[in-house]
């Protein structure tokens, strides 16, 4: 069965995509492989997607991040020149993503340390029912 990642790095990290994309090249796996600003696309089997992953993640395991995609790199329902150019659909979120990623990053180097998280700090937490009721009875009261 054929799938599709995407290979990420995080800005903090000194692997670039073109390393990326040699790394892939050098392991020998029949994988397609597109360059792009924020890491790498790949596509193939998905034997092969996950053993890949498995190697390039050793580059710089926790700069390092991949995402499943719906798509093949040039899919014409994804494509810009198929479409007729603009930003391509989910690069605003990808690029949302991408300024997140060095927090991550220190999160996960800080957990492999062993440190743990700060004392006293908030972390955010949802409503409850009964809050998120208030909230709109409040607002269209």
């Amino acid at each position: 069965m054929k799938s599709t990642k995407y290979v990420v790095t995080s800005q903090d990290s000194d692997v670039l995509p073109s390393d990326i994309a040699l790394k892939i090249y050098e392991i020998g796996r029949d994988i397609n492989v597109k360059e792009t600003c924020f890491g790498v696309i790949i596509d193939g089997e998905e034997e092969d997607i996950s053993a890949t992953v498995e190697e390039v993640r050793k580059m710089d395991e926790n700069n390092i991040f991949i995402k499943d995609r719906g798509f093949p790199p040039g899919d014409p329902r994804r494509c810009r020149g198929h479409r007729g150019g603009g930003a391509r659909p989910g690069f605003y979120m990808m690029e949302h993503e991408s300024d997140i990623l060095p927090l991550i990053s220190r999160g996960l180097e800080s957990e492999a340390r062993g440190e743990e998280p700060p004392s006293g700090v908030e972390t955010k937490r949802r409503p409850s029912l009964e809050e998120l009721e208030a909230m709109i009875n409040e607002e269209f009261s």
